[in-house]
C-alpha cells in the first residue's frame, strides 16, 4: 500500500517489576523469548522504566551523570504519549538486540546487558524513542503503522550508509525508518524535542510531512 508505512519491531531489554507468577517455558535469548515478554506473559527481571534512578540501583558501578538530563526528559515525554519503557533481562532478548519498540502496544524494551554504559543506553533509547515520534507521525501513538518523518535528502549521508549497511536482503525494507532512528541516536535531543511535540500535539503540526506522509494522512482523515 504506502510505501512509507510499515509495522515496526526494531530489536533489542531492566527493571519496577511485573509480578512473577508462573512464566512460560521459552528459550532464553530468542525471538520467542522476547515476543513472551512483549505479551507480558515473560515477566521475571522486568521492570519499568521511569527515570535514570532504577539504572543507578542496579549497576551501581556506573554512572549516567552525562546523559540523564535528556535521558529523564525523554522518559517524561514519553510517558506523556502514552508510550512505556522497560528494562528487562538479557535473557528475554536474542544476544544482539540492544532494544525493541512495538506500535501495537506502545511499548519499548531495553536489554539490560548493554545498558550498564551511559554512552550506549542514550544512543538506544534516543533510537527507540525515534520510532515512536514515528509512530506520532502516522496519525497518532494509538496506530500500528509508523511514518518517516524527514525527506530523504535531509537524512546525513553517514546514516544512510550505517542503514544500508545494518539491514540487508528482505530487511532492507526498513532503511528508510531506520535510517533515522540511526541518526537520531547519535543526535542529542534529537528524539527529545520530537516527543515533545508528539505528546503535545499532532507531529504534522511542526514538523511538514514528507509527500508521502502527507497523502497518507489526508486519506486517513488526519489532514
Amino acid at each position: 500500500m504506502k510505501k512509507f508505512i510499515a509495522t515496526m519491531a526494531a530489536m533489542g531489554a531492566i527493571f519496577s517489576p511485573m509480578s512473577v507468577l508462573s512464566e512460560p517455558n521459552v528459550v532464553p535469548h530468542t525471538l520467542e523469548a522476547m515476543g513472551c515478554m512483549k505479551l507480558g506473559e515473560c515477566t521475571d527481571q522486568v521492570y519499568e522504566l521511569t527515570n535514570t534512578d532504577l539504572l543507578t540501583e542496579h549497576f551501581p558501578s556506573s554512572t549516567y551523570t552525562v546523559v540523564e538530563d535528556e535521558a529523564n526528559d525523554i522518559l517524561a515525554y514519553l510517558n506523556a504519549s502514552g508510550v512505556k519503557v522497560y528494562l528487562a533481562a538479557g535473557k528475554h532478548f536474542p544476544r544482539s538486540h540492544r532494544g525493541s519498540y512495538y506500535t501495537d502496544t506502545n511499548t519499548f524494551y531495553l536489554n539490560a546487558n548493554h545498558m550498564w554504559d551511559q554512552y550506549t543506553f542514550i544512543e538506544v533509547l534516543r533510537h527507540e524513542a525515534w520510532h515512536a515520534a514515528q509512530d506520532c507521525m502516522a496519525g497518532g501513538i494509538d496506530n500500528t503503522f509508523i511514518a518517516v518523518i524527514h525527506t530523504e535528502d535531509q537524512v546525513p549521508d553517514q546514516w544512510k550508509l550505517s542503514a544500508r549497511a545494518r539491514y540487508i536482503g528482505i530487511n532492507s525494507r526498513a532503511v528508510p525508518w531506520e535510517q533515522e532512528a540511526i541518526w537520531a541516536g547519535h543526535t542529542p535531543n534529537m528524539s527529545k524535542d520530537a516527543l515533545s511535540v508528539c505528546a503535545a500535539q499532532p507531529m504534522w503540526t511542526v514538523y511538514d510531512p514528507t509527500p508521502m506522509t502527507r497523502e497518507w494522512l489526508e486519506d486517513n482523515g488526519h489532514l
